[in-house]
């Protein structure tokens, strides 16, 4: 037994939910991020496995895919599919991932001012991972005025704060 237990605290459980007119920047429940690498023709196929667990998909490449979902899984779900698909390598981002959402209809004005993405041309379920200032960033286009950013949990508070300058003309 451990000398003490540790407490899971939400990233971003400080922050205040940004409301405006024309903007909203929220934060995500701190569910599960699986990463799931392997082959092109493998990860292609994952999102058929993803679906069937109740997980969204979000491409980061041609052979690397982020399943998200709002509950936590079992301790037991990571070897349950990795001896159904041992193919595929599944890595429980959970601990070290933070998801946030943007919408609104001044959301491509917001995410212009810190990333030289073309947003415009951005479908929806459109995903990738950029730069928003000095953080890297990966993100979907969920909605045409809404997208979800994922950042590595010791940036999240970094990239809320930056959210928030970047939206004060919109709110």
């Amino acid at each position: 037994m451990p000398d003490f237990q540790l407490h899971h605290r939400a990233a971003l459980a400080g922050v205040t939910a940004i409301n405006g007119a024309r903007i909203r920047v929220s934060p995500l429940p701190e569910g599960t991020v699986l990463q799931v690498l392997g082959s092109p023709a493998e990860v292609g196929k994952s999102g058929e496995i993803a679906e069937k667990y109740g997980f969204s998909v979000r491409k980061n490449g041609p052979t690397d895919r982020f399943w998200v979902a709002v509950q936590p899984v079992s301790s037991g779900f990571l070897p349950e599919i990795s001896a159904q698909w041992p193919e595929l390598t599944v890595v429980d981002q959970s601990h070290g991932r933070v998801r946030m959402a943007i919408e609104g209809d001044a959301v491509e004005d917001v995410l212009a001012k810190g990333t030289g993405l073309d947003l415009a041309n951005f479908e929806v379920g459109s995903a990738t991972t950029t730069l928003i200032g000095h953080i890297a960033t990966h993100i979907t286009r969920t909605a045409p005025d809404r997208f979800e950013l994922m950042v590595l949990r010791g940036f999240a508070e970094s990239l809320w704060h930056d959210l928030e300058t970047m939206s004060r003309e919109f709110i």
